[in-house]
């Protein structure tokens, strides 16, 4: 049997339930595809633990390996009683796929090993090609010839410049001054000094285009070989990928297998899926008669190339390449320990970090959202970072407040989502039950009739302690959904801030937002105009320190009852 240490004396920094006797700190979860339930598997205290010592090992076993990726353990029980811990990487560790002491991969890839190997080597050479293409000299001739020309052009543009209004002043002399013939001569020669200018410009770019045309020209024939190269790149990758999907084979605890294509049935399927470290844990344990009690994920290496992964942070499961899969996995794995009750309802408990204080929230779970209210026109949750307020266009973001909570409900129950939350960002979130009282909801947010106030915690120190912040906002289509301070462009963004402490090297702020605009706290946050400091986690506008989430949280809501006309005010705990 495997040594389990006992963990005392945690202070949660994000909410979490207490299941049974175990904290649990998150929840993989997905609906089974055959019965409709919601499948729980959670990661508590005790299996992060267990992570933690798994880290450790990785230092001590690949000092030199710096390659970030996803590694998993999963706490398991077997036939006996005995009780197991099982480890997983993602993708491939030290170039391989099956090493001792871990699980082995999903079953199917190597039905295929020729063909990956072949792809790959192809996939080697046009990535090199790519690389050699995209670094010709010429593009560093281009840029810098070009930057050079501009700027002799600018210089020659502000000399006519000046020289055009000398002209205009001088005209007008010479029409105060002068009349017949001798005005004419003056105005002809001033003509002459103007078209003399225009014929120095035109030669200026003729010659500018003689040096840069040819360049350009041959920049435009590596930038079409790119293109053709990156088609090929795709096509090869996405035959190799559907070539895996059709082999990679599933087991679940029914005993049920199922391949990749046969259970994502739409839209494509990302690379790597099916590698990740909770399928092949999962499917492990599935196919060794091993029942999961708890599992855990978390990064190790360099952070990821989005920067929202470091090390030695703990992570949910992969919207992308394991959320989709969790469901059939899952299906089939006796049941897991009952919550805690009361009175026959499903309690939730928030730890606040800097008192240990507890609130306690009851209610129905609409997908493991916690209620914080409810009636026959309005429901409000309390959102979790790192989900979706309403589905996202593709398959692999259609988990989101909504779809749960149409999940839990039924389809025949009608629910419109009034406003939203970014993904990272937690708090209240409300919805309307029916559409009179989703209009009356919604002009009220239009009208900024409403009064919402969020809390951040700050990665630095501020010298104000509260203010205005005024700086209107613009999205560049280019680059969503970055949002940047654009007076001529911008809409405007107006926020209150408050300063409610400082700990060590971190703000504490109260934000009260009276317009909503997209990042409007953060950019306002980050921004040197703004208070010049990145909300703690906010990893798209500068804030590098290694957390596992954006501190950002909906804390207040306050409006009118779109029936009744009530003022209804909800507050939850801030969970950091």
């Amino acid at each position: 049997m495997t040594h389990i240490e006992e963990i005392g004396g945690k202070i949660l920094d994000a909410s979490a339930m207490i299941l049974g006797s175990e904290v649990v700190t998150y929840v993989y979860e997905g609906i089974c595809p055959y019965s409709g339930e919601l499948l729980r598997l959670p990661r508590t205290l005790q299996v992060e633990a267990i992570a933690q010592n798994l880290m450790q090992e990785i230092k001590r076993s690949y000092p030199d390996n710096a390659e970030g990726k996803m590694y998993g353990v999963l706490l398991a029980e077997s036939s006996t009683g005995e009780r197991l811990v099982l480890k997983a990487f993602s993708g491939l560790l030290n170039g391989k796929s099956d090493l001792e002491g871990w699980v082995s991969p999903i079953a199917g890839r190597e039905k295929v090993a020729i063909e990956e190997s072949i792809t790959l080597s192809k996939l080697a050479t046009i990535k090199q090609e790519l690389i050699e293409l995209s670094e010709i000299p010429e593009r560093l001739q281009y840029k810098s010839l070009s930057q050079e020309y501009e700027s002799q052009f600018q210089a020659l543009s502000d000399r006519h410049q000046v020289s055009k209004q000398e002209r205009h002043a001088k005209r007008s002399q010479l029409l105060a001054s002068l009349t017949g013939k001798e005005l004419e001569i003056a105005l002809k020669k001033l003509d002459r000094e103007s078209q003399q200018e225009k014929i120095v410009r035109r030669d200026f770019k003729c010659d500018r285009d003689q040096v840069l045309l040819p360049l350009k020209e041959i920049i435009t024939l590596a930038d079409s070989k790119m293109q053709i190269l990156k088609q090929q790149r795709r096509e090869l990758s996405r035959t190799l990928q559907a070539q895996l999907h059709n082999t990679y084979v599933l087991t679940n605890f029914a005993g049920e297998t199922r391949s990749l294509r046969e259970l994502i049935t739409e839209g494509a399927m990302p690379t790597g899926m099916g590698d990740c470290c909770a399928p092949k844990l999962l499917h492990y344990a599935a196919t060794h008669n091993l029942t999961p009690i708890a599992m855990a994920e978390f990064w190790w290496g360099n952070p990821s190339l989005d920067g929202y992964k470091i090390q030695g942070e703990f992570y949910g499961a992969c919207v992308e390449r394991c959320q989709p899969l969790m469901g059939f996995l899952l299906s089939g794995r006796r049941s897991p320990p009952a919550p805690l009750k009361k009175g026959g309802e499903e309690l939730f408990l928030f730890f606040r970090k800097e008192d240990n204080q507890v609130s306690l929230f009851k209610g129905d779970l609409g997908g493991s959202l916690p209620i914080i209210y409810e009636d026959e026109h309005l429901i409000a949750i309390a959102k979790p970072p790192e989900l979706l307020s309403i589905p996202g266009r593709y398959l692999d973001t259609q988990d989101s407040v909504l779809s749960r909570l149409r999940q839990s409900f039924g389809a025949d129950v009608h629910i419109y989502p009034v406003h939203r939350l970014d993904r990272q960002t937690s708090g209240i979130l409300l919805f309307a039950r029916d559409l009179e009282s989703l209009r009356s909801l919604s002009e009220q947010f239009q009208k900024r009739e409403t009064h919402k106030i969020y809390e951040a915690l700050l990665s630095g120190k501020i010298e104000r302690e509260q203010g205005i912040i005024d700086l209107p906002l613009w999205g560049n289509p280019e680059n969503r959904p970055y949002q940047q301070v654009d007076l001529p462009r911008g809409k405007p963004s107006v926020t209150e801030f408050r300063l409610l402490g400082q700990v060590e090297n971190y703000s504490r702020i109260e934000f009260i937002p009276l317009t909503g605009r997209t990042h409007q706290l953060r950019v306002h946050s980050a921004d040197p105009q703004g208070l010049g400091i990145p909300i703690l986690g906010d990893r798209l506008y500068g804030c590098l320190a290694a957390t596992d989430r954006l501190h950002l949280h909906a804390r207040e809501l306050t409006f009118s009852h779109p029936r009744s006309q009530e003022c209804i005010h909800l507050q939850i705990p801030v969970p950091f």
